[in-house]
């Protein structure tokens, strides 16, 4: 679960005309008390149970849909979040849902990024290979950035796990910007992994 989240940066979500490449996630399993699987298995958290490949997808706050990827063998809840992506088409379309024109303003953060795809409840327990929202391997020309390990943010359990991973000096990262705790190496994912998948 870990190591997806460390996956996932740089691969490319998509919904709709809209798409960005994934500069921030963070990981979530459910033997902390951070993840919503931590109750165990309700009707809110049965998604994350389902296995890997799976859209997670719930409101925070009342406010925001937030995009998760389902990570692990069925029966174990866990998920990664998608925190910030950087804008890579329909960007005209996401300045529009976000009331927004600078670039660095539009997926900067979980509730933002969703909003600018027009990710919506709808979308929970959806295929993440076949859409509608899908995460596709890295582009060709996507390279290889460091990656920093950070606490995650905007919880008040399990504040102490460095499961928080974004690209280095990226502007779309979510803030606070994190304090390094280390770096990840190599992110890149094989063509045609599953995502959400070991």
């Amino acid at each position: 679960m870990v190591q997806v989240a460390r996956d996932l940066i740089g691969c490319t979500v998509t919904h709709g005309a809209t798409s960005g490449v994934i500069v921030e996630t963070e990981a979530y399993h459910e033997s902390e008390p951070a993840c919503h699987a931590y109750v165990g298995l309700t009707a809110r958290t049965s998604t994350l149970f389902e296995g890997p490949g799976r859209a997670y997808v719930y409101r925070s706050y009342g406010i925001h849909a937030l995009l998760n990827c389902v990570c692990e063998a069925e029966g174990t809840g866990a998920a990664v979040l998608i925190r910030a992506l950087q804008p890579l088409r329909g960007v005209q379309l996401m300045g529009e849902r976000r009331g927004r024109t600078r670039l660095e303003d539009l997926c900067s953060g979980p509730g933002k990024l969703s909003q600018a795809l027009g990710i919506e409840l709808v979308r929970n327990a959806t295929d993440l290979c076949r859409g509608p929202v899908r995460v596709s391997a890295p582009q060709h020309d996507w390279g290889d950035p460091r990656v920093l390990s950070a606490v995650r943010v905007g919880i008040t359990r399990g504040v102490d796990l460095p499961w928080r991973f974004c690209v280095e000096e990226n502007p779309h990262v979510s803030r606070p910007r994190p304090h390094t705790l280390g770096t990840c190496g190599d992110t890149r994912r094989r063509a045609g992994r599953r995502p959400g998948g070991d």
